[in-house]
Parts: structure tokens; C-alpha cells; sequence
């Protein structure tokens, strides 16, 4: 497929977006334009940055507007259409309260198109308890309401959700093509296109991300070189904090300006003026505001820490890859050091060290402290032994 070229059945709204995913995008096109194709309640898997989440819009749009009404596709794909309830959770875990909010709204009848679309982008991050919320509504659902969730996998969701929808799932892209239209989205260097693709193992978010930020490209670079000289304890200890700083500053600099543009607007609409004192009736939602910033920064400090993990993940797959005679890396820039590393460990103590990473990102997800998770993760690369 040619990555700088999207086919023209794809161009036009409201698939526009969505990018090489041709068979998803007919598949879902079909069930939009034939009521006897539709399930009413779909899961979208696939790889991270695979585009999940706009292929879900696109699809809402398709639904609920009329053929050839692109005003109403406008809408939807900005979330402003009525017709529309999208969840993406900020927090480490999608609450039972916003479940039940969701359940609740896909109860109404569809106020001004075909049909009402509930969007819920990180199916994933459910427990079981806010899974079962959520059965009744889509083992029942009203005729004209669709539920359309997504996730890296069939595998993130209980047995009981997957049996109530349909799976689609889309197909990763090669790296040749993610590079291809990051330089055609930022005309970036082809070389850095193509080195970002690579080490963002086909995430398009962030390929792109590593393709404009050259200070992120760095931070990467320092971290796994960072891993690569930990020889014992001291290391292990000292190299995890610098990860753990590295990856809040990271954060720190993705919300502090929405922050504080929310605090603003939020005074603003209260009508109190910039530099004077918060009356006590606007205290409460000010609070309100800054919690919800709190569990977001948390959400954004975790996922930049398990992006960490996913880089690291990549190092060591390489070496298993060198380990046994192949030399097709992520990390070619690296060759020498991994080449080294190696030759100096056995393929069991690195596939010990993948299965750390694994148990390691797990543990993030549930509320681990993220710096002696690293520091856990660590001791084992220095050792070869699981604590």
C-alpha cells in the first residue's frame, strides 16, 4: 500500500482520517449503509497508535449522519453532535460512575441523526466490576443506539463483554509506510521518518511525536543507554530515578499548559477576574477541576513510564534477536553496545529480562509506585534475577 497516497474511496468524509486500514474501513462502511449488517455493539482492536479511536469516529459519523451531509459529519467528528457520547478516560481506570453515565445515555433515542453512537476508547482500562455494569446495555441495547469500544486486544475485556460484540480487528503497518506519511504529514527528514517509525515500533502518535521533537528522540536514546551501563545495585537505584524524572518532566510539560488554560477558562466562565481572589462559592469546583488534573497527571506520568517500558522492551527483544544469529533491529543504532551485551549474556537470562519488563508494566496498571517498580525492573537486568 502507498503510504503517500490514501485510496480515493478513503478521502472523502467521513473516513478521510483513517489511514491504512482499507478493509476495516469497508467493512464498517457496509454496516453503516445496511441495517441488516449492523451489530449493535462492536470492539476495534488493535497495536497502539494503529488508529483505533479515529477509526471509531469516522464510524460514528457514518452512522449517525445522513449520506452526503457532511455538516453532520463535521459535528460528530468534532464530538459536538448531540447524537454522540465519547469516553476517554484520564485516569489510571475508567470509574463505575462514568460507566454508568455512559449506560444511561445509550438509553436515548437519537435526537437529530439515524443513530445514537456510544465511543468508548479505552475498553481496556474497565475493571471487572465496571465491566458488569456495562453488560445488560450491550447484550440489550435500543434498536437505534450502537456501542462501539476499543482496545489494543480481545484479550483486555472479559469473556462476557467479548461475547456480546463484534471484533474487528486492524491490521499493523509496516514501518516503511508509517515513515512514509510522517513525511508527508510534517515533512520531516525521511531518514529521521524513518529511524522514528522504527523506534516507535509503528505507533503513528508517536513516530510522529519522535519525528518533531528532537528532544524526545534524545530522552529515548539517554534512557536506553542509561539501562545498558547498569552493573549493580547503586546503578539500578540511581538509572530508575532518572527514568522516573525524566518521564514526570515529560508529563509535567504535556498538562501544565492545559492546567492551566482549564483554570483559566474555568474563572473566566465564573466570571472572577485574572489576579483576583476565588470567592468561597467557586472554591468547590475549583477543587473539582484540580482533582480531575491530578488522576489525568497521574494517567500521563504512568503512560509515559510504560512507553519507557515499551522502548526497553524493543532493546532487549534485539538482543534475543542478535542472540540467535538474526540482525533485523529496532534499535540498529545501538548495534554495537546490544552485539556486545549479547555475546556477554545467555538468551535465558534476556528473556528473563522481557519477562520483568512484562510483569513490570502490569504492575504499573495496578497502582504500583512507579519508581520502585523501575527499581525492581533494574536490579534484574544488573543480576539476571527476579526479586
Amino acid at each position: 500500500m502507498d503510504a503517500t497516497a490514501p485510496a480515493t474511496a478513503l478521502s472523502a468524509l467521513p473516513w478521510g482520517e483513517v489511514w491504512g486500514q482499507d478493509e476495516a474501513v469497508a467493512q464498517l462502511s457496509a454496516a453503516a449503509s445496511d441495517p441488516a449488517n449492523l451489530a449493535h455493539a462492536w470492539l476495534i482492536t488493535g497495536p497502539p497508535g494503529s488508529g483505533r479511536s479515529t477509526l471509531a469516529h469516522a464510524f460514528a459519523a457514518a452512522l449517525i449522519a445522513e449520506e452526503g451531509d457532511e455538516r453532520a459529519m463535521h459535528q460528530v467528528l468534532s464530538g459536538t453532535h448531540p447524537d454522540i457520547t465519547a469516553l476517554r478516560t484520564e485516569g489510571v481506570i475508567i470509574s463505575i460512575k462514568d460507566a454508568r453515565a455512559l449506560v444511561e445515555r445509550s438509553y436515548f433515542a437519537p435526537s437529530l441523526g439515524r443513530y445514537r453512537v456510544i465511543v468508548m476508547e479505552d475498553a481496556d482500562r474497565m475493571t471487572e466490576r465496571t465491566s458488569n455494569v456495562l453488560l445488560k446495555a450491550l447484550e440489550e441495547p435500543p434498536e437505534r443506539t450502537v456501542w462501539v469500544l476499543c482496545a489494543p486486544s480481545d484479550a483486555d475485556l472479559l469473556p462476557t463483554i467479548r461475547s456480546r460484540v463484534r471484533t474487528l480487528r486492524l491490521r499493523e503497518p509496516e514501518v516503511a509506510d508509517v515513515a512514509a506519511l510522517i513525511v508527508q504529514r510534517t515533512g520531516a527528514d525521511p531518514a529521521v521518518a524513518e529511524q522514528s517509525a522504527r523506534h516507535a515500533q509503528r505507533h503513528i502518535g508517536m513516530a510522529q511525536r519522535l519525528a518533531t521533537d528532537a528532544a524526545a528522540r534524545d530522552r529515548r536514546d539517554l534512557t536506553l543507554r542509561g539501562v545498558l551501563r547498569v552493573r549493580g545495585v547503586g546503578d539500578a537505584v540511581d538509572v530508575a530515578g532518572e527514568i522516573a524524572k525524566a518521564a514526570k518532566d515529560d508529563a509535567d510539560a504535556l498538562t501544565l499548559e492545559r492546567n492551566e488554560q482549564e483554570r483559566a477558562e474555568l474563572l473566566r466562565m465564573v466570571g472572577v477576574a485574572e489576579g483576583a481572589a476565588v470567592p468561597p462559592a467557586v472554591r468547590s469546583q475549583l477543587n473539582a477541576l484540580e482533582e480531575e488534573q491530578k488522576r489525568r497527571a497521574t494517567r500521563s506520568l504512568r503512560d509515559g513510564i510504560d512507553r519507557v517500558l515499551t522502548d526497553l522492551q524493543s532493546m532487549f527483544r534485539d538482543v534475543v534477536v542478535l542472540q540467535y544469529g538474526r540482525h533485523d533491529l529496532v534499535n540498529s543504532e545501538l548495534a554495537p553496545e546490544l552485539e556486545t551485551l549479547a555475546g556477554s549474556w545467555s538468551p535465558q537470562r534476556t528473556l528473563i529480562v522481557l519477562d520483568k519488563i512484562a510483569l513490570t508494566r502490569r504492575n504499573l496498571e495496578q497502582n504500583v509506585a512507579p519508581a520502585l517498580a523501575l527499581e525492581s525492573l533494574l536490579v534484574t537486568v544488573a543480576s539476571g534475577r527476579t526479586l
